[in-house]
């Protein structure tokens, strides 16, 4: 009895702190120019997305990461980057996360990201012994589906532009996302999620599909489809609605 009202407490008192931690990630000045939306975000986004269990914290403080880099908004970044760690988003993870992202949103989003998340990491000792190797050892390869997605991209874009193809093999299946800082279900929601901000849709259906083959549940996936809709926007994840549903009647079927 003892330990099971230890664990409660316990639960408590994280629940206690993430929503502390996520209060800091409204500034004062909306409560001062906008007392609605302070409402809105303290009552309806911190008070009950994310809470909700359909989705667990860490993830939603993962695929918000990826979301607000892909919009470039930095301004919020650190306060999103100290979350994450604290939801128990790994800094090798994270770090990963920009990495990957640089592929699907550009490389100044990289950078820009990589700059307002120094000062967090500095603040908290995360030194180079924390972050991924730059030459790890890859996970294993799925051959057939890799020789099957370079056969359907060669014969479509091979004689639109051969650098585009052979780098997408090369620098992206064949290495990235066989980097092992990031596990594979990980790194198809983050590309997800990036492709939502992004207002990308018409990108999801196999990476929704690889992410879901590498574990992510139907539940999930909805769940995230919610949390993003405060993020990038309700015309976004409208746009991602019909495709979500595509992929889950596929699947069913």
């Amino acid at each position: 009895m003892k330990r099971i009202l230890a664990a409660s407490a316990f639960a408590l008192a994280s629940t206690a702190a993430a929503a502390q931690d996520l209060s800091t990630t409204v500034p004062d000045a909306v409560g001062q120019v906008a007392p609605a939306l302070q409402a809105y975000s303290s009552d309806d986004l911190i008070g009950k997305v994310w809470e909700g269990e359909e989705l667990s914290m860490r993830d939603r403080a993962l695929v918000t990461f990826a979301a607000l880099m892909t919009m470039h908004q930095m301004e919020d970044f650190p306060a999103f980057t100290a979350l994450a760690l604290d939801a128990g988003v790994e800094p090798a993870e994270l770090s990963e996360t920009i990495t990957h992202l640089a592929f699907y949103t550009g490389w100044g989003n990289a950078t820009a990201a990589a700059e307002a998340m120094a000062p967090v990491y500095a603040e908290r000792g995360i030194g180079a012994d924390q972050l991924p190797s730059t030459d790890p050892e890859l996970l294993p390869l799925d051959e057939e589906a890799e020789a099957a997605r370079q056969e359907n991209v060669s014969g479509n874009y091979g004689n639109v532009s051969q650098g585009v193809v052979d780098n997408t093999e090369q620098l992206l299946f064949l290495d990235l996302w066989l980097r092992p800082d990031l596990e594979p279900r990980d790194r198809s929601m983050v590309t997800v999620a990036a492709l939502i901000a992004a207002g990308q849709p018409e990108q999801m259906t196999f990476h929704l599909n690889r992410a879901m083959d590498n574990g992510l549940t139907q539940e999930e996936a909805g769940a995230m489809l919610s949390h993003l809709a405060f993020y990038t926007g309700w015309p976004r994840v409208f746009s991602a609605m019909p495709v979500a549903k595509q992929v889950f009647e596929d699947r069913a079927g």
